[in-house]
């Protein structure tokens, strides 16, 4: 499937200004920009499993598109949310637990990079993998 494979991080679009925004303290942010992210993406039909490991933590998702489930961000930000398949990208929509507000993200392959974009608030960001 097209988002199959290991990917890590090549760099960072904008994405202190959207943990500023999510309300992410600075010292926790400038940990971030160097957590060396790598996300392993396997797909079967309409399920996926992704594989986080970074420098703070590793953490296995499961989800179903469509299908609503809990996840805690890297900064212990509690969300709800799902994510569908919208032709060739991947699109999650997440509601914080604890002020109601909505996270959205997605991801895209663009010219042999996944593309995960976030937009919270009014302000937008990007986060850009290369294959491992």
């Amino acid at each position: 499937m097209t988002f199959n494979g290991t990917w890590k991080v090549d760099r960072n679009d904008n994405y202190d200004k959207f943990m500023e925004k999510m309300g992410v303290n600075m010292v926790k942010r400038k940990l971030a920009e160097h957590d060396n992210l790598k996300i392993t993406i396997e797909q079967t039909g309409d399920k996926f499993l992704v594989k986080e490991s970074s420098n703070f933590r590793k953490k296995d998702i499961n989800f179903t598109l469509g299908v609503k489930f809990d996840y805690s961000l890297a900064d212990g930000t509690e969300v709800s949310g799902s994510w569908d398949l919208e032709g060739d990208m991947l699109k999650g929509i997440f509601t914080r637990k604890d002020n109601g507000m909505e996270l959205t993200t997605t991801r895209i392959i663009d010219g042999g990079e996944l593309v995960q974009s976030y937009s919270y608030d009014g302000v937008e960001a990007k986060r850009i993998f290369k294959k491992a």
